[in-house]
C-alpha cells in the first residue's frame, strides 16, 4: 500500500525514477551499473523500492547515485500519501520532521559550499604568499 502513494511520481528532486515490472521493458536490476541513469527503482508489482547511493563527493566522482535527502523526500511523499488516506497526528508530526530534515540537509549543503569557497580563497592566499616569499618580497 505504501508504494501506491508513489504512483505517478517520476522524479524526486533531480533524480529520475525508473518503474519496473511485468509491463516494463526494464527488469529489476540485481546490481546497479555505472552507466545507469536511474538511482531510484520502483517495482510496483513486487512492492520493492531500491536506491543507489552517491559514492564519494560529486566534484570528484560525478553524480553516481542519489543523496540521502532524496530518500527522505521519497519517504515524505509516501507518508503524505498515507496521511491523505488515513490522517492522524502522528503522520502530521512525521511530515513536519521530514520537512525539517530536508531543510537541515539543504543548510548543510549551503554551509559546505560556503566553506569550500572560503577554503579556495585561503588556498589562493597561501599560494600568493608562497610566490611573494619565494621572490623575497616579504
Amino acid at each position: 500500500m505504501a508504494l501506491e502513494t508513489l504512483k505517478g511520481l517520476e522524479k524526486v528532486g533531480t533524480v529520475e525514477i525508473c518503474r519496473l515490472g511485468k509491463d516494463s521493458a526494464t527488469k529489476f536490476p540485481n546490481e546497479f551499473t555505472e552507466s545507469s541513469k536511474y538511482f531510484i527503482n520502483i517495482d510496483d508489482e513486487q512492492n520493492i523500492i531500491s536506491f543507489k547511493i552517491q559514492n564519494g563527493p560529486i566534484k570528484e566522482n560525478g553524480v553516481n547515485g542519489c543523496q540521502v535527502v532524496d530518500m527522505i523526500a521519497v519517504a515524505r511523499h509516501m507518508i503524505y500519501g498515507l496521511n491523505e488516506k488515513f490522517p492522524c497526528r502522528e503522520n502530521a508530526i512525521t511530515l513536519t520532521r521530514l520537512d525539517e530534515a530536508i531543510l537541515w540537509q539543504a543548510q548543510r549543503t549551503a554551509n559546505r559550499e560556503a566553506r569550500g569557497g572560503m577554503i579556495l580563497a585561503l588556498c589562493m592566499l597561501l599560494l600568493l604568499k608562497e610566490q611573494v616569499t619565494s621572490r623575497g618580497e616579504l
